[in-house]
């Protein structure tokens, strides 16, 4: 086990690798980077998987190099050899009198044990290393929870557990839900999270010794001084896709990694990204709308997922927020609006506060699916008709007339339809697009893919029962507790719920509908990678619904029939947002 060891550079006071006990006698080990100068300040504490010894620009540099050629803002200020993956720069933090602690998680980089994610254990681990963080000698007993991704989802799970000494929580791009938001959309398998578990995990396991990476600053191994086999690392850790694969709905191995919304009482700034579709957004609106808390604010941006934490926006977000929390600084922060949007234009993004979410005035329009044309319209269809695709294809796309007048889109959306397929189950894919006067389709730089279209959801038809009291007509919520198969032939309603989105439209552009049968394809391949996933970016990141044990050919490829007409209404829920006089 590694000794801790401690200096004084850069104007901080660094402790490395500091022993921290779990209640199970397993030490875990954390940096701590705090003012040099003797006191007690507040915490900011991170606790996560990614190894904090390794280098944001070594382990991450596609993102790393994207980001800094764009944004100068971001490495201006500080010497960057501190920098780690989705955590923040101490050297931006301690010198506003912050206390800055990242823990390696269990089992990851130099904490020794057994890898679990998103487990009940390493949920009681975090509550043991805020309270722990929160009783130094060093600290003011006021623990703040700050990071993106992963370290931000566990913070809806710790603060189920109301440890004493948390303050407040920034959970910056952080879904919540395990089943709906992260493993299983509209009960489809995302292959996401066994694709990260080896490039992002593995990588950096506890016991990788020497065939690990070392530290930039201390030349320390990252992931623990003792090298052990494949069979001893595999022996170490979870067979994280295969649990993933054999909880096909929302049971108790789910629930036991998802928040318990009445517990979440702690302040909190739940910031999302519009372009996150297939993993973190849902969770962000979610915990805003769901959580107790008494004092919690809601931000939404854009750009990579990555990227607005560490540009000034964002730094200036999160410190004015524990400024007020955590230093108890009269700044303003009580009157900040509950709400505030950076609302998406074709070419820019234009900040605005809202006093709630969704937008109390969102005009709530049907556009509803005519056959004859393939349209979209806000007049209902008066004619009975039937639409079948190939249901593991590229399916069918509805187009409105072009906008008379500039129109703003932003909350949730829900399509309502009623198909029948030839098997005993379909999946079924909602893809909102916008197409420009000259039938181009407007995507964006997403949280992950360069080519994301306006906004996703998914349903697979035997997972359409609904939730009657969490429901809302623009956020169907399915209860995923059972399995309704289809009888070929019959036809069922669906309600998909479709994911967040911000955009302001032109006028003379067009709103699009797909329904498909698989994931969303950008029309142009583009090449493009970022060097932590496996897949090329082709339009849904690494957020893909392709594993072939999930949909077996003979129970999906079969034929979809769409059903519209009086009887049968068919449309598409959309928030339209009037603007402000």
């Amino acid at each position: 086990m590694s000794d801790s060891k401690s200096e004084t550079r850069d104007g901080m006071h660094i402790e490395w690798d500091v022993g921290i006990t779990m209640s199970d006698g397993v030490v875990l080990r954390a940096d701590i980077f705090r003012p040099a100068e003797k006191g007690q300040y507040p915490v900011i504490l991170s606790y996560g998987p990614y190894a904090k010894g390794l280098a944001f620009q070594e382990g991450y540099p596609s993102a790393w190099d994207r980001m800094v050629e764009k944004h100068p803002d971001v490495t201006a200020g500080s010497s960057n050899i501190y920098q780690s993956w989705e955590v923040v720069d101490p050297e931006k933090w301690v010198p506003d009198g912050y206390a800055c602690v990242r823990v390696d998680s269990r089992g990851c980089g130099n904490s020794p044990g057994y890898v679990d994610h998103f487990s009940p254990r390493e949920t009681l681990d975090f509550a043991h290393c805020i309270e722990w963080s929160g009783t130094q000698a060093w600290s003011n007993g006021k623990v703040g929870l700050n990071g993106i991704s992963y370290y931000a989802i566990n913070q809806w799970h710790v603060a189920s557990l109301q440890p004493e000494h948390l303050a407040a929580c920034c959970v910056w791009e952080g879904s919540a839900d395990w089943y709906r938001d992260m493993t299983h959309h509209g009960g489809i398998l995302s292959t996401f999270w066994e694709n990260w578990y080896d490039m992002q995990v593995k990588t950096v396991q506890h016991g990788l010794g020497e065939r690990g990476p070392r530290s930039r600053v201390t030349g320390a191994l990252v992931c623990g001084s003792e090298t052990l086999s494949d069979e001893e690392l595999e022996h170490n850790r979870a067979e994280f896709g295969s649990e993933i694969f054999a909880h096909s709905l929302d049971d108790d191995y789910h629930q036991a990694r998802s928040p318990v919304w009445s517990r979440v009482t702690a302040p909190l700034l739940s910031c999302g990204n519009w372009g996150g579709q297939g993993l973190h957004p849902r969770g962000n609106f979610e915990g805003f709308v769901r959580a107790a808390s008494d004092n919690k604010w809601l931000e939404a941006h854009g750009r990579e997922h990555w990227t607005e934490f560490y540009t000034d926006y964002g730094v200036k977000l999160q410190k004015r927020f524990f400024d007020h929390f955590l230093k108890g600084e009269d700044n303003g922060w009580d009157k900040q609006p509950r709400v505030k949007l950076q609302v998406r234009h074709l070419d820019r993004f234009v900040e605005r506060d809202e006093e709630d979410w969704p937008i109390p005035r969102t005009q709530w329009t049907r556009f509803y699916l005519h056959s004859e044309g393939m349209r979209l319209s806000q007049t209902p269809s008066q004619e009975t008709a039937s639409i079948s695709f190939d249901a593991l294809g590229d399916g069918i796309t509805f187009l409105s007339d072009p906008l008379e007048e500039q129109t703003e889109l932003t909350g949730p959306s829900a399509l309502k339809i009623s198909i029948s397929s030839s098997t005993s189950d379909a999946d079924l894919f909602a893809i909102v697009r916008v197409f420009s006067p000259d039938g181009e389709e407007v995507v964006f730089q997403g949280a992950i893919d360069p080519h994301t279209p306006i906004a996703q959801g998914w349903l697979r038809a035997s997972h359409r029962k609904l939730d009657e009291e969490l429901s809302e007509p623009w956020r169907p919520y399915h209860t995923h507790d059972e399995k309704e198969p289809l009888v070929p032939g019959s036809s069922v309603d669906l309600d998909i719920e479709i994911w967040p989105t911000c955009i302001v439209i032109p006028p003379g552009y067009r709103i699009g509908l797909s329904i498909r049968g698989k994931d969303y394809e950008y029309a142009k391949s583009t090449g493009a990678r970022l060097s932590n996933f496996k897949n090329e970016l082709t339009g849904c990141g690494a957020f893909l619904h392709n594993h072939p044990l999930d949909r077996p050919i003979e129970l999906f490829d079969g034929e979809t029939t769409l059903h519209m007409g009086p009887e049968k209404e068919a449309y598409l829920l959309l928030p339209v947002i009037p603007e402000v006089v």
